[in-house]
């Protein structure tokens, strides 16, 4: 891990958001630490329009040690970086990067703030799915009025929830599904056998989440396919992948695992990325009924080709990578860097750090 240096007068941050500047958190932040400079450019337009990085003044990159936004910028702005808050919950987009491969260069994530809203989207998709809520509003513009008992409906009260990734966003999923009354099983890549082990030390938007770790009825692990199939295989009527997408876990979800989902039906949940998830063979389960149906916010590649048929498969949802969205976002990681720049200045422990070996 990189050396913890204090903020000083000589560091210098550029935002790069796609928002306007936040006078109330410039000051705050000043006055917390003086002689800092803050830069702070919109990253797109009110129109919509993207600000490349060529069109930010030259003198803003010079002496900048330190960043938060999306994209990442060209190495060669970067020389004198020390410190990347990113705004995403991985760092699969800049994995590649020379800032990324210098140690010397500390990277935390926005792991956390993604929860409320991304929890919500696998809930209400979920329930939309079992209360047949896209056939209702399809009868509403036909103005029919569909017979009682012609549809079977499903509560999720008894139901069981298998979420692959027990972080931040898993956590707040499983939040909500014990509120309806679900069984939660969790799965994570290392073994959590203690009650300490369970316990969340990312950033934690208030009164969500779990972090104790107290919701699961069981907790499975492991870094191997047959560990992910068996989990998979545990009766799961619902499974959320939100996972970080690595080499190990690309296509996690294939043929083999929707064979084992077949003996449930189970229905899939991706918020993750679209690497996760073998396409041909999610229309395939699809198209001969081996899982019930799945939702989807993410897809391979993005945005998703009009003539790509995995538009028309059956009883599936898709959404333009949006699950994240929240008018809370920005807020949000301006939370996190904050904290992280308190924390720099005392010479603590930073929250989100990177772990360089999974890249997340």
């Amino acid at each position: 891990m990189a050396e913890t240096i204090p903020v000083t007068s000589s560091d210098k941050i550029l935002l790069y958001f796609p928002e306007d500047p936040h006078e109330d958190w410039i000051a705050r932040v000043k006055a917390a630490h003086p002689g800092l400079q803050i830069e702070w450019y919109r990253s797109i337009t009110p129109e919509g329009v993207s600000v490349p990085f060529e069109q930010i003044p030259s003198h803003v990159w010079e002496g900048l040690t330190m960043f938060c936004g999306f994209p990442a910028p060209p190495a060669n702005l970067l020389r004198s970086l020390r410190f990347v808050q990113l705004t995403s919950a991985g760092a699969d987009k800049w994995v590649q990067h020379a800032s990324y491969k210098d140690e010397k260069v500390m990277f935390c994530t926005s792991n956390g703030i993604h929860g409320p809203q991304i929890a919500e989207w696998v809930i209400g998709t979920w329930l939309s799915h079992q209360h047949h809520f896209s056939r209702f509003e399809a009868q509403m513009k036909r103005a029919y009025w569909e017979p009682v008992y012609a549809s079977k409906i499903e509560d999720s009260t008894g139901t069981r929830m298998g979420i692959l990734g027990y972080g931040a966003i898993g956590r707040q999923c499983a939040r909500l599904a014990d509120a309806m009354g679900m069984e939660v099983y969790a799965y994570t890549r290392t073994e959590k056998a203690t009650a300490e082990s369970r316990k969340d030390d990312s950033y934690c938007v208030p009164k969500t989440g779990d972090p104790d770790g107290l919701i699961p009825t069981k907790w499975f692990h492991g870094d191997s396919r047959e560990a992910v199939d068996n989990f998979i295989s545990q009766d799961l009527d619902i499974l959320v992948v939100s996972l970080p997408l690595t080499e190990s876990t690309r296509r996690i979800i294939s043929s083999r695992q929707f064979a084992i989902m077949s003996k449930k039906k189970t229905f899939l949940s991706n918020i993750a990325r679209g690497g996760h998830v073998d396409q041909d063979a999610l229309i395939h389960a699809l198209e001969t009924g081996l899982i019930r149906g799945a939702a989807v916010d993410v897809t391979d590649p993005e945005p998703l080709p009009s003539d790509h048929p995995l538009w028309k498969a059956p009883n599936l949802l898709i959404t333009p990578h949006v699950s994240w969205l929240s008018n809370h976002y920005w807020d949000r990681i301006l939370d996190i860097l904050e904290i992280n720049l308190g924390r720099l200045s005392r010479g603590e422990a930073l929250i989100n750090v990177v772990n360089r070996q999974h890249n997340y």
